[in-house]
């Protein structure tokens, strides 16, 4: 997936050679930053769908028509992040070092909705905008070959000395995802501190910076913590490249930081994308993917490398665990999930389960990700015998799912995905019955419901929002699935509301959109109650 930046085709990056004019020679200094205008002109764009769209394009502006009425719940805004580099690259580029920009629709019964994109103003981009250029160096692409990769790295080490910028300070791109928790509103990038953000009453975006929990959190943490909704509680995670490897803590209902508890049984560096937990136990999967950055940097490519000898393994540690001496692993072999759906605990209380989309080829999946393929998987581990049960539930290629986030942690039945087409792009949405009544431990196809979004036309991960968020008899399907959707037809970007109960998905609403908004990672919708306590100091 590392491409060039002469790299032209549908779903990679295209670089600054992406222009309007595809036959006329590019000029770069004309096309993109100098220091007198460090953002460069909105008739530039990368040509692939996923690429830049100009820093200029920032300002909350109304939207189109609204094909039908908005549901009364959507009453807040939906969110999305994801990478859109502040400069042109000036060599390879990875899809994950793009600087992170929010695309915000705010919904509102009182006004039309409004879309504002705004990057993240991580210390890497104030940096690097007031420089008029890169300055930090990118985790996956920037250190390609040797000797360029070590010349690079020693560039970095004088730049630091000379106090060009300050790693302390964070050196994070905020591109990954969202989390409301704590009464605050975060943007997430797992190897730095997440940086808080709020929505103004106009639908503008700001950032208010990195959020260190008074003190509490000092490195970075995962860029998916869990939220027990039932609780109020949130845990999270972070790891590394020095011992120890992993470690996990939690957060209270009030935002309370505890103490951390490190692992010390990973004899290497992990890559620990996601987790999951239940009412007892927290699950890590420790995949065949390890970190190895000073092979990236002397031997080139991405950190990133699988190990095919290695045999994954899933980890379980009791929910409020002291030590990191209480986790114990489970050997499976074959079993590389990059993102974890959901996990909870069976009633007999000795077993715990577990879905995940699966990737069947992990060693394509670190240089092509349109040639991956990940399959949803229901596990279940026995903790008295340390065997392992894994059935497939469904046979697509499904990746970015979501379930209602009111059963995370707790036995749920659907789960929504995107479908790969190739991944990262999604072509539609599809609903799994993973229930015991439907998908039980048979290997049985388990989709119940689909939407395909049309030729040229392709989204994101579908977001679960609740007709009923504060009813506890309401079944767990009831509500509405939203995603934004391009057409690279026709150029259009629109907003779309499914119904989750329809055997089709059916689409109850859209929102033309005044512009097109890149593909990008995750995102969350934001109920109008919750944005103003994030919009508090």
């Amino acid at each position: 997936w590392i491409r060039t930046h002469t790299h032209n085709w549908n779903t990679g990056w295209v670089g600054f050679y992406g222009l309007c004019n595809p036959k006329s020679k590019p000029n770069p200094k004309e096309a993109g930053c100098t220091k007198e205008n460090p953002h460069p002109t909105q008739n530039l764009r990368f040509s692939d769908k996923y690429g830049w769209v100009g820093s200029g394009w920032t300002g909350g502006s109304v939207c189109g028509c609204v094909c039908t009425p908005l549901p009364p719940c959507l009453d807040g805004a939906y969110i999305r992040i994801g990478p859109n580099p502040q400069y042109f690259p000036r060599g390879p580029y990875h899809l994950f070092d793009g600087d992170g920009m929010l695309h915000a629709l705010t919904i509102s019964r009182a006004r039309p909705p409004t879309l504002c994109s705004r990057y993240v103003r991580t210390h890497k981009y104030l940096t690097e905008r007031a420089a008029g250029g890169p300055l930090i160096p990118n985790v996956f692409s920037a250190f390609n070959r040797f000797p360029a990769g070590a010349a690079r790295a020693a560039l970095t080490a004088v730049r630091i000395a000379l106090r060009q910028f300050n790693p302390a300070k964070g050196i994070g791109l905020a591109n990954t995802n969202l989390a409301f928790f704590a009464g605050r509103l975060f943007a997430l990038w797992e190897a730095d501190l997440p940086y808080a953000i709020r929505l103004t009453e106009s639908g503008d975006v700001e950032t208010i910076g990195r959020h260190d929990f008074d003190g509490k959190l000092g490195v970075s943490m995962t860029a998916h913590p869990k939220v027990d909704h039932r609780t109020g509680e949130t845990f999270a995670f972070r790891y590394g490249r020095a011992p120890p490897f992993l470690t996990y803590f939690r957060f209270d209902a009030d935002g309370g930081k505890k103490p951390d508890v490190p692992i010390s049984s990973l004899s290497r560096p992990p890559f620990l994308h996601d987790f999951a937990i239940t009412e007892k136990y927290a699950l890590f999967v420790e995949t065949q993917i390890g970190m190895d950055v000073w092979r990236s940097v002397f031997r080139g490519g991405s950190p990133l490398r699988s190990d095919p000898n290695k045999v994954s393994r899933i980890g379980v540690i009791p929910r409020y665990a002291a030590d990191g001496s209480e986790m114990r692993w489970f050997h499976v072999a074959g079993f590389n999930p990059v993102h974890v759906l959901n996990a909870w605990d069976e009633e007999d209380g000795h077993r715990v389960g577990m879905l995940v989309p699966n990737v069947t080829s992990v060693d394509r999946a670190l240089e092509r990700f349109d040639l991956t393929h990940a399959q949803v998987e229901k596990v279940r581990v026995d903790l008295d015998t340390g065997m392992v049960y894994r059935v497939p539930v469904s046979t697509r290629n499904v990746e970015f799912g979501s379930v209602n986030p009111c059963y995370v942690g707790r036995k749920n039945r659907f789960v929504y995905a995107g479908i790969g087409d190739p991944t990262p792009k999604i072509s539609g949405v599809v609903k799994l019955d993973v229930g015991d009544e439907m998908a039980g431990w048979t290997r049985r196809e388990s989709a119940v419901a689909c939407r395909m979004f049309g030729p040229g036309c392709f989204g994101g991960e579908p977001f679960f929002v609740a007709k009923d968020p504060g009813s506890s008899e309401a079944d767990e399907d009831d509500g509405y699935l939203v995603t934004y959707v391009h057409n690279e037809i026709n150029g259009e970007s629109r907003f779309l509301v499914m119904d989750t109960q329809s055997p089709e998905l059916e689409i109850v609403a859209a929102v033309r959109l005044p512009r097109r908004v890149p593909y990008g990672f995750h995102g969350l919708f934001v109920r109008e109650s919750d944005l103003r306590r994030a919009s508090g100091p």
